[in-house]
């Protein structure tokens, strides 16, 4: 099912791309804002977000309606104007194996000299024009109006949480440790990963389908137990990971000094000198090996690992109890029981 759907996705999205230059004439407003949107909306990605409003939807359908496929990628595209935004604000050089968009753009401007703007600017505007293409996507499906102003609602929520999330990361950066709660860690998780790349997509196209209240909100919840659990996995990854598994370097997390679970619990439950190894890596602009090593040693001294592992095996059974309850189509419950399975395996 994952391939034939991912599949369909992608072949939309190019799809897509063809019918948005001939609606809105991107190519003649500027064939550099065209080839940038199209190269970058289709590299190779998951499309987990487009995938999971398709089973959200093809779940409780009756008979499905024409142009739901158009309206799933709507959440690719709002995930690749995200993307955009935080590669510029993460200052990432690369995304999906080739250069962000800000970078991508400024190759191109460095041809230029004395100029007040860089492909830092340009990227926000990019980024913007994305989102812009994300709402007329998700109109496409003719489904009745009444379920997509409620399934339009849902998704113009997930970015804004998302946002929400995003700023609250950056201010929790400049925040010591120590001031720094469980629950507002969670909270980021939240916002940043379980609604918007799963809770929303999933309970979105519960929404479409004429899903009744009871039945979207059991969708959302597995999303949110899922989502939380796969974040931690992430931040496990982060640290005591392979770097070609994850494709980047483990010190990454540790670098940009994110207020991971694991870092919270370590610096809680560690003694008052590893408390000030942690504050002192939080401090420094550039990281080593050595400071790596020490800091997965007070993470498995601390029980950090062990209590993660537990977190993520106690949500993984919030959702697939919350599934198996259900009233999805049988083939789409098994589907996500699965997928959860398969998702948190480490």
């Amino acid at each position: 099912m994952i391939n034939l759907t991912k599949n369909k996705i992608d072949a939309e999205l190019r799809a897509f791309i063809s019918s948005i230059e001939k609606t809105y004439s991107l190519r003649t407003i500027s064939p550099l804002l065209f080839e940038s949107i199209r190269e970058f909306v289709l590299r190779d990605g998951k499309r987990i977000r487009p995938m999971l409003l398709v089973v959200g939807y093809r779940g409780y359908a009756k008979k499905p309606a024409a142009g739901y496929y158009r309206s799933a990628i709507a959440l690719e595209l709002l995930h690749d104007f995200l993307l955009v935004h935080d590669d510029i604000v993460d200052k990432s050089p690369t995304r999906r194996g080739k250069p962000t968009m800000h970078i991508r753009l400024n190759q191109y401007l460095a041809r230029y000299k004395n100029l007040k703007f860089n492909g830092e600017d340009l990227s926000i505007v990019v980024g913007d024009v994305m989102y812009a293409m994300a709402i007329d996507a998700f109109l496409s499906i003719k489904e009745e109006p009444r379920r997509k102003e409620k399934a339009l609602r849902n998704f113009i929520r997930a970015a804004l949480l998302t946002g929400g999330g995003e700023f609250v990361e950056l201010l929790n950066g400049i925040k010591p440790l120590a001031q720094v709660t469980k629950k507002e860690i969670y909270a980021v998780y939240d916002y940043k990963t379980a609604h918007y790349t799963f809770a929303c997509p999933l309970s979105t196209g519960a929404i479409l389908a004429g899903a009744d209240r009871r039945q979207v909100r059991k969708l959302y919840n597995y999303g949110m137990c899922l989502g939380r659990a796969f974040q931690i996995k992430d931040d496990i990854l982060g640290v005591f990971g392979d770097e070609k598994q994850i494709g980047k370097s483990t010190l990454s997390d540790l670098q940009e000094a994110k207020k991971t679970i694991l870092i919270w619990h370590a610096y809680h439950k560690s003694s008052a000198s590893s408390k000030r190894f942690i504050e002192k890596v939080f401090e420094k602009r550039q990281l080593t090996e050595d400071d790596l090593m020490r800091t997965r040693e007070i993470m498995l001294a601390s029980g950090a690992l062990d209590f993660a592992q537990k977190e993520i095996a106690s949500l993984s059974a919030q959702a697939q109890a919350t599934i198996k309850s259900s009233r999805i189509k049988t083939r789409y419950k098994e589907f996500l029981s699965g997928y959860c399975t398969q998702l948190l395996s480490v």
